[in-house]
């Protein structure tokens, strides 16, 4: 197991989790700053009303993007065991 190799993998592993969390971060993102100017145009400064549209926003990312998230995490499971000799040398 020399260096490159253990270099490649750890990035590997980071872009996957990135991606597998991108989906529901930019949907809280956008529905948190959504709501934010709903609340500065219409003066409303109640802050626990961004927390129930966040959370069907992450809710709804991630019932939709489920089976991309899935696909993407068998591949990474896939590749990870199918190099397993590379593990062990």
């Amino acid at each position: 197991m020399t260096a490159d190799f253990l270099t490649g993998f750890f990035y590997e592993a980071i872009q996957v989790t990135i991606l597998l969390a991108a989906p529901m971060l930019v949907a809280g993102l956008v529905v948190g700053l959504l709501v934010s100017i709903f609340q500065s145009v219409t003066s409303i400064n109640e802050m626990t009303l961004t927390f129930i549209p966040k959370m069907l926003a992450v809710a709804a990312a991630l019932i939709f993007f489920f089976p991309w998230m899935m696909q993407t995490l068998v591949g990474f499971t896939e590749r990870i065991f199918l190099g397993m000799n590379q593990f062990i040398r």
